[in-house]
């Protein structure tokens, strides 16, 4: 279903409610540059790395499109999708199904969640949206589970440190919204919302966050303009 959520004014912040869980699919193919091939690089990074009956948990799995992906290539995993939002959670059930895909969604807060040793954790366009006092305790409690060389992948919109570049970042992005079929008036209305509700580090700060928690080899798979993956291993 097409994204059409942000052509009428917006009446309250955004949320991950079933109206955007209707259109998620199409709003991150539309709003996030190179979407489907930046999961392909990461699944088969992680088709490399990950063993029979390994746990992946994807942090704010949407509609489950990284797992279910991530079991075409594995179906030998033990994957778990953890999202807040119970229109996402029956989207995904309902793609699994339809892909034949094991993978378990829970309908949960992930702060509050005691992950059980993974080998990776998965955060794909999700710790932008943790409120800042919240979000090291998060890496630090994501650190803390995985298995030694255990590994997180982490995707965000960035801002920059540099103001002039930061503009001209932040204006090649709303051009690439505009050619992919979003108006002017569609695009102020999503920046509104979501004013306040995202909330963007610097790359440096994602990169000192990530060594506050203890992980020490980090790395940058994959950059477009002000949006980027972190991959960090937990070594000992």
């Amino acid at each position: 279903m097409k994204d059409n959520i942000f052509n009428k004014p917006i009446k309250k912040q955004f949320e991950f409610d079933e109206e955007v869980a209707n259109v998620f699919d199409d709003m991150l193919e539309r709003s996030v540059p190179f979407y489907k091939e930046n999961l392909n690089l990461q699944i088969n990074i992680l088709k490399n790395l990950l063993q029979e009956n390994d746990t992946v948990i994807d942090l704010g799995s949407s509609t489950g499109t990284f797992l279910i992906e991530l079991s075409k290539k594995n179906n030998k995993l033990n994957l778990i999708g953890i999202d807040n939002s119970p229109a996402m959670i029956e989207k995904a059930k309902q793609k699994a199904k339809a892909f034949g895909s094991n993978v378990k969604f829970i309908e949960t807060d992930f702060l509050e969640y005691k992950f059980n040793n993974p080998k990776a954790v998965i955060a794909n366009y999700t710790i932008q949206f943790v409120r800042p006092l919240k979000r090291e305790k998060l890496i630090q409690k994501i650190y803390n589970s995985l298995k030694q060389d255990g590994i997180f992948l982490m995707s965000e919109k960035l801002i920059t440190e540099n103001k002039k570049l930061n503009k001209i970042m932040i204006d090649l992005y709303y051009n690439y919204k505009k050619e992919k079929g979003y108006s002017e008036y569609e695009i102020a209305r999503k920046r509104e919302a979501l004013e306040n509700v995202l909330i963007p580090y610097s790359m440096n700060e994602n990169i000192e966050m990530l060594k506050n928690a203890g992980f020490k080899d980090i790395d940058i798979i994959f950059r477009w303009n002000n949006f980027a993956t972190f991959i960090a291993f937990k070594i000992q």
